[in-house]
């Protein structure tokens, strides 16, 4: 494999990772929040058993002392792991935060924050936070928790996250390093609710065409996507596209409800049934606010589960186009059982059927995560991101559409109009800057000098205007430089368009947020270019 492709293997790897924990934790809701309680989870009818009976065998006769609990945790993972790809264990430590990802709200201070130089620094403060309630501004350091000095190595995101979250209405002493300011500024801030948001933004991209994207599906995702069509409608859209890209699914309910948004009466969203789960069959009350819009989806390889479900409603039922490339293929629904110890398993309790049949699970081998973990990157390997040819699909598992035309099963929803990926502009340079997060950082050391000019500038078309004025490739090369990357003219001249893209988006995120950088970062996406052309063909 040559230099030019290791960017792509790279970002493949890691979002196989990302996405195959994230999808494995953000499991379909179908009862998800039942509150059912195993007695004993390796009793199938109470008593003991033969595990009962070793761990306490064990713990009396063993000749060496031994922690049972720490056996019993290994031995639940163990356990699990034996059954299907999805179905996971959650430690009692581990199961207020994997939650708190899809319940719409956390407690805690209001920032949002990067680890730079082995510091915290708050890139965004959150409106009406409680950070913003008492004075804390973005660019700000934090150095201290608590009266205690909180800098160095030691410093990870998951400490921060324990550190500025807990209960809400109690509080948390920071000591804040800010520019231009030389003594550590003191702050108490009393913990709040803070909302987690899935609808990252929604715009009109243009008049006449709303694009919302949802970056997954937590228990307020309906209510914020009705939210946006709203705001969209009111200034014109009649039309929309809707990117579920990288949106590794969640709550199967709010996918059914905002599919139910787009379909006619009585047409079929999905439907699920397993040995001891009976058939639920959802289908559309034909009361939606969208059913003579037209509407384009875009999935890719990391769209998975209620994103599939989605997807897979729109398309059998010949409601949209579905534009981008083989989504996931999760077709298993996910059920929580809470357990005595605080500690919770969500247990795949059935399988899910798009409207014409088709299941979407991609096979796997019970107990063998290793190669499902690792069917993306052979997929990559396979070269099919690059060609649609690559794809081989069997033809015992053809379905048809409502309106007849061919769909297949056993692995993902195929999308209707193929969208490769864009490789034309990847260097070793590009491949450098962008492994080592040095994009980022400049954009962030950026924002941080240039922050009050930049606070001055409404909207990001007049953000794009004004970094394309002050030559910040040049001043990137140089920092780049400076970091150990040698300038090479004839590869940053091939990456150049990509370079200037990210490194404007993320200023104009760090000014703008989410609002700001979206539309910027997806000007030139050739996914949301061939999105916009197919949702102004449709009728």
């Amino acid at each position: 494999m040559n230099k030019k492709n290791l960017l792509p293997v790279l970002i493949v790897f890691l979002s196989v990772m990302a996405g195959l924990i994230l999808g494995n934790l953000l499991a379909n809701r179908a009862n998800l929040r039942s509150k059912s309680t195993f007695g004993s989870f390796f009793g199938r009818s109470g008593g003991n058993n033969k595990i009962d009976e070793l761990l306490s065998m064990i713990d009396a006769q063993y000749v060496d002392s031994v922690s049972v609990d720490e056996l019993t945790e290994e031995m639940m993972i163990d356990l699990i792991a034996k059954l299907d790809p999805h179905s996971v264990y959650i430690p009692a430590a581990d199961l207020e935060n994997v939650n708190s990802e899809l319940e719409g709200s956390f407690s805690g201070i209001g920032v949002q924050f990067n680890i730079q130089n082995d510091t915290v620094m708050i890139v965004s403060i959150i409106s009406g936070g409680p950070s913003e309630k008492v004075g804390l501004l973005a660019g700000d350091r934090i150095v201290q928790v608590n009266d205690t000095v909180f800098v160095g190595k030691k410093v990870t995101n998951e400490k921060v996250m324990k550190k500025l979250r807990g209960p809400a209405n109690t509080q948390v002493k920071l000591g804040v390093k800010r520019q231009g300011t030389k003594e550590i500024l003191k702050y108490t801030v009393t913990r709040g609710q803070i909302p987690v948001n899935s609808v990252d933004v929604a715009y009109m991209i243009e008049p006449g065409v709303g694009f919302i994207k949802v970056s997954k599906f937590a228990s307020t995702t309906y209510t914020e996507f009705l939210n946006a069509i709203a705001d969209l409608r009111a200034k014109g859209a009649k039309r929309y596209i809707i990117d579920l890209r990288e949106n590794s699914g969640g709550f199967m309910d709010q996918a059914i409800n905002m599919v139910n948004e787009f379909l006619p009466a009585n047409q079929m969203i999905v439907y699920s049934e397993g040995k001891a789960y009976p058939r639920f069959e959802a289908k559309s009350d034909g009361k939606g606010s969208c059913i003579g819009s037209p509407v384009v989806v875009m999935i890719d390889e990391f769209s998975a589960s209620a994103s599939e479900i989605f997807a897979g409603a729109i398309q059998d039922n010949d409601r949209g186009i579905i534009v981008g490339r083989r989504s996931f293929g999760k077709g298993l629904v996910q059920q929580q059982f809470n357990l005595s110890d605080g500690s919770a398993i969500r247990l795949t309790v059935a399988r899910y059927f798009t409207p014409s049949g088709r299941s979407i699970q991609k096979p796997y081998v019970k107990g063998n995560t290793e190669d499902y973990e690792k069917d993306i990157l052979n997929r990559y390997l396979h070269g099919e991101f690059d060609s649609k040819d690559s794809i081989q699909v069997a033809d015992s598992l053809k379905f048809k559409t409502l309106k007849g035309r061919t769909v297949y099963g056993g692995g993902g929803i195929m999308p209707d109009i193929f969208v490769p990926r864009d490789t034309s502009e990847y260097t070793p340079y590009l491949n450098r800057i962008v492994n080592y997060g040095y994009l980022y950082q400049f954009a962030f050391q950026y924002t941080d000098k240039n922050r009050q000019k930049l606070n001055a500038i409404k909207g990001w078309q007049n953000m794009d205007k004004y970094l394309d004025s002050q030559n910040i490739l040049n001043q990137f090369t140089t920092f780049a430089a400076s970091k150990g990357v040698k300038p090479d003219s004839k590869q940053i001249a091939i990456s150049k368009k990509f370079i200037l893209t990210q490194l404007k988006a993320y200023i104009t995120r760090n000014i703008q947020g989410d609002e700001g950088f979206y539309p910027l970062f997806y000007k030139d996406d050739k996914t949301v270019k061939t999105a916009l052309e197919a949702v102004k063909k449709q009728k």
